[in-house]
């Protein structure tokens, strides 16, 4: 018996910070600013698991009998959280509330279970001996939970199905209970029964986790979805009407297939025009090709390095054959080397120097890819270059929100970077900010721009270049790592922008 409970906790261990982790994933995805998401999850549930530890106290009786009830609605809420959230997450009036609730609901529940669990193993061990054995197998099974959640649960299995693959575990430790202390447990067929009946929902959910997120993603997107995977880093998905393709990475649009040249001959071509020398070309992010094909574009550029962080994203990029009709098939160029890294780390590591940068990061919306726009990360960029080379960084809109836009400028500079900002007009994202830098002062070395470009030209650049009264300069500080003072304003002037 008391081995058999000691494992037990193990598997409540692991099963709590599961749930814990798949709702702050799923906020990050739905919600962003991962770090928010996460704080909040953390605290509430930490806070639920002490309300029920403090309810242990009222359970004086047929402990066993509550132990095993206790572990089928772990099972049960735990295991259908994640599909819930994503089918409410479009229809629900308040999402956040619904979110608390269940994260607090699972947290009390788990409170409630190692206290019983002592209850019932107290009159086996002494005092010591139970705190330090039922505490052993409770943090390695947390430690279990945090290896195996990111390298394989969400990749293999994504947030769904591993919420239920958990439930299930759950459940089936209340019923090996349930059958080997069947004489000391009060109502036991009846446990049984419903342990078996949470086992068969959790199971039809496991099989039908496909078909729960196209529904819940055909809702959430006004096109369908023709391809959906949760990456390691996000969740990446690919739209398709009469007239584009779109791809979303966590819900937020990266481009459309309509209108994506404007923003990428609009990103690529400045500081090649800029730029004295072209033939090493370093491009961050960027993991959908697209801005190597402009760059390929150039028989002058040697070799393109492009560090993009997550290798689906490479991989689609490359395999799908719309996609690579979309990019040319820029990343099976012989001229390109695709890493697969964080770009921060990349460049501490990195000896080689660039010609041309081309920073495509997505918007700083949390503080994860905010510190790819610190004075930090600008200064290891500083190392890769030579005093000639040229960089572009995507600022994000000017219009929507200035004061990030002027943010990212004023960061440049404080690195001793001359800068020119600009902006271009692209119809899916509206109007759209871009800073060129130089750590000398920048000046035009080359006229003549590749043939068959659809919008991009030098006189179109002068006008980019050019910002009305609603977009011009703002008093701004510069984004620092320690405050990360960006996602701040970006967070600020978007949240107004869609209220």
């Amino acid at each position: 018996m008391e081995i058999l409970l000691l494992l037990s906790v193990f598997v409540i261990a692991t099963c709590g910070l599961i749930y814990e982790l798949v709702a702050g994933t799923l906020a990050s995805y739905l919600l962003g600013d991962s770090v928010t998401q996460f704080s909040t999850i953390i605290g509430v549930y930490l806070f639920s698991m002490g309300i029920g530890a403090w309810l242990s106290r009222f359970f004086k009786k047929d402990l066993l009998s509550w132990f095993i009830q206790l572990e089928i609605l772990v099972g049960l809420i735990g295991g259908i959280s994640s599909a819930l959230l994503f089918l409410l997450f479009e229809h629900a009036a308040s999402f956040r509330l619904v979110l608390y609730l269940l994260v607090g609901l699972t947290g009390t529940l788990v409170g409630l279970e190692l206290p019983l669990l002592m209850n019932i193993l107290k009159d086996r061990y002494e005092f010591k001996d139970l705190v330090s054995r039922v505490f052993t197998f409770d943090y390695i099974g947390a430690l279990l939970a945090s290896l195996i959640f990111p390298l394989l649960l969400v990749p293999y299995l994504g947030l769904i199905r591993t919420s239920c693959f958990f439930g299930i575990l759950n459940v089936a430790v209340a019923i090996v209970v349930c059958v080997r202390f069947k004489h000391e447990v009060q109502w036991a067929k009846y446990l049984k029964a419903k342990a078996i009946a949470c086992i068969v929902a959790l199971v039809a959910i496991f099989f039908w986790a496909d078909r729960i997120m196209s529904y819940s993603e055909g809702v959430a997107f006004r096109d369908p979805v023709i391809y959906s995977h949760s990456s390691t880093y996000q969740r990446i998905v690919l739209t398709r009407s009469r007239l584009d393709l779109r791809l979303y990475l966590n819900g937020n649009l990266q481009f459309s297939s309509a209108d994506e040249y404007r923003y990428h001959e609009a990103l690529v071509h400045p500081p090649m025009m800029y730029s004295p020398k072209r033939s090493q070309v370093l491009v961050l992010g960027g993991g959908d090709g697209m801005a190597a094909r402009e760059l390929l574009k150039y028989p002058e550029v040697q070799q393109i390095t492009l560090v993009d962080l997550d290798p689906a994203m490479t991989k689609l990029f490359r395999s799908n054959s719309m996609l690579v009709g979309l990019n040319d098939s820029s990343l099976l160029s012989p001229r390109i080397q695709v890493i697969n890294a964080d770009a921060f780390q990349w460049l501490k590591e990195n000896k080689k120097q660039f010609d041309v940068a081309i920073v495509d990061f997505p918007d700083p919306g949390n503080y994860a890819v905010g510190k790819l726009y610190t004075t930090a990360f600008y200064r290891k960029l500083r190392n890769a270059l030579t005093d000639s080379s040229v960089i572009v960084i995507q600022s994000t809109s000017p219009y929507v929100a200035p004061k990030a836009f002027w943010c990212v400028n004023a960061t440049l500079q404080e690195c001793n970077f001359q800068t020119i900002p600009y902006h271009t007009y692209v119809p899916s994202f509206g109007e759209w900010g871009y800073v060129m830098a130089s750590p000398m002062p920048l000046s035009q070395h080359h006229d003549q721009l590749p043939a068959g470009l659809r919008y991009f030209t030098a006189a179109t650049f002068r006008q980019m270049a050019d910002f009305t009264p609603d977009m011009s300069e703002r008093k701004v500080l510069a984004n620092h790592l320690n405050n990360q003072i960006l996602v701040q304003y970006f967070e600020d002037e978007w949240g107004k922008f869609q209220e």
